[in-house]
């Protein structure tokens, strides 16, 4: 019979799988027009050498697609630009003129903020203007129609200034950073039972040897492989979603998986309060102990280390099944930031550093103390609620408010 950990990870196949289907299907539709909605115009005045118009620009840009906006952009260099720049000017009655300035619709904006603030405002004007259409004044103003004074237009529906987190409380939006986040996704998944108990044992068996360059190289062996092959994880997911692009199925996809993975993370904390990995059987798990054993008291150390170094792989690969999606939704947060490539990678390493600081503990203190402790199953199982409840709320996001992470 197939383990709780073994399921779910089945299942996750099975529902990536049916959102490529899925999804294939949509585009199939999509292409004959027969339910695709119009697209929302939206006018762009900017200025070659004004770096918050290219902000403005790469962001629209990032949603026109998934967002189906029709971007229609003029730089006010242009003398026709600049008179059409000028009669919205007149219209809006605008004190400072400047660029960027958007319009959609009735809304106008000048300036650009960040993506989680004004880009937002963009896109709700977008849903309001779809829901119900709204009158393009710019459009009229390029034609040459008269046009009555600009009056207020309805307020927009925004995200809110705050979110209620469970356990944490009352949080401001704008403090909760792309780096803010990547510690807390990253400190939950190293609260991981099924990683943590090869280090211990390895740690137990290490001390019992003496000797301490063996000691500190082969623990460290098994520490800085487990890093590598979880970053390499990561760099290939983040690839593939940058390769894939803005889809609105893929993005779907991690979606129900985040919520999966956190519905999953809620009832671990209720039905396994000992937080014991289940995606290891306990045959499995003999069998993983007896090699680790081995190889420890192996007199040739360079066979040793070796085989320690290929148990990590081994050992973190089952981990990433036991994570429950965690790595596989911080890496589709992070690609709705547009962001420099090095950047990307340096998300990457911060989460990997947290990820394995509890590794690193438990190392160190084995080290200096030739005693072996770890954290308790305590510690684990509320990592389940906490990490469980910040998985739902980011896969709801990333169905309905994708727009608010992007940081």
């Amino acid at each position: 019979m197939r383990s709780a950990g073994r399921r779910f990870a089945s299942w996750q196949v099975w529902l990536l799988m049916l959102f490529c289907l899925w999804g294939g299907a949509v585009s199939a539709q999509g292409g004959s027009g027969a339910t695709a909605a119009d697209p929302v115009d939206v006018h762009v005045f900017w200025r070659i050498g004004c770096p918050h118009c290219e902000n403005a620009r790469e962001f629209l840009g990032r949603a026109a697609q998934e967002h189906r906006l029709r971007l229609l952009e003029y730089e006010v260099g242009d003398p026709l630009h600049r008179e059409w720049f000028m009669k919205a000017v007149s219209h809006f009655a605008l004190a400072n003129p400047a660029v960027p300035l958007v319009i959609i619709g009735p809304y106008h904006w000048v300036g650009y903020g960040r993506d989680a603030t004004t880009g937002a405002e963009f896109l709700a004007a977008a849903r309001a203007c779809r829901a119900k259409p709204c009158d393009d004044v710019m459009a009229a103003l390029i034609a040459g129609e008269a046009r009555p004074a600009a009056e207020p237009p309805a307020p927009l529906q925004l995200p809110p200034r705050t979110l209620r987190l469970p356990l944490v409380g009352e949080v401001e939006v704008a403090t909760l950073s792309l780096p803010v986040l990547t510690v807390l996704l990253a400190a939950i998944d190293g609260f991981n039972p099924c990683a943590m108990w090869t280090l211990l044992f390895l740690m137990g068996l290490l001390v019992g040897i003496g000797d301490r360059m063996r000691m500190w190289t082969l623990g460290a062996a098994f520490i800085a492989t487990s890093a590598l092959v979880y970053y390499l994880f990561l760099a290939a997911w983040l690839n593939l979603l940058l390769f894939l692009g803005v889809l609105l199925w893929v993005r779907m996809a991690v979606g129900l998986l985040a919520f999966a993975g956190g519905a999953w993370y809620v009832r671990e904390f209720f039905v396994n309060p000992e937080a014991l990995c289940k995606v290891t059987g306990a045959e499995s798990r003999q069998r993983v102990l007896q090699r680790l054993r081995e190889l420890a008291l192996e007199r040739r150390f360079w066979v040793a280390l070796a085989g320690i170094m290929a148990l990590a792989v081994a050992v973190n690969l089952i981990e990433f099944i036991c994570s429950a999606g965690i790595p596989a939704v911080y890496v589709q947060v992070l690609t709705l930031s547009a962001l420099p490539v090095w950047q990307y990678h340096a998300y990457l390493l911060l989460y990997i550093l947290v990820f394995m600081l509890d590794d690193l503990l438990i190392f160190v203190i084995a080290m200096k103390t030739l005693q072996v402790t770890g954290l308790t199953g305590h510690y684990a199982r509320w990592s389940h609620l906490v990490g469980g409840a910040l998985l739902l709320l980011i896969g709801m996001l990333l169905l309905f408010r994708p727009e608010w992470l992007s940081f």
